[in-house]
């Protein structure tokens, strides 16, 4: 298998995240085990087996950061007051109960 020149890439990658990737992949072509790279990189060596296994199997394409889908949106007034209003209401129920976490998760989503 004929490999980019790594060095480079890992040089000019910006991302900390993935110049990291590259070093351990430049490790690895080197010759090193991956429990030495891991101990090198000060990562876990099942991050460097995942990162060595992808790219065997994807190529460089594989270390590519995945999409993070971020922080939700935040809620309008408007849906903070009958959110807040929803709150009220349950918790000053007569009939008892909790009020938990993915009953206003459920609120909100409805």
């Amino acid at each position: 298998m004929s490999h980019p020149d790594i060095a480079s890439l890992a040089k000019s990658e910006k991302s900390a995240r993935k110049r990291i990737r590259y070093l351990a992949l430049l490790h690895f072509i080197e010759g090193h085990s991956r429990t030495s790279i891991a101990s090198m990189l000060k990562v876990s060596r099942t991050s460097v087996n995942k990162w060595v296994t992808t790219y065997l199997s994807l190529g460089l394409s594989g270390l590519d950061d995945k999409p993070n889908p971020g922080r939700p949106a935040k809620l309008s007034s408007l849906q903070l007051a009958t959110l807040k209003e929803f709150v009220l209401l349950k918790s000053l129920s007569e009939q008892g109960g909790r009020l938990m976490a993915k009953d206003v998760g459920h609120f909100i989503q409805s």
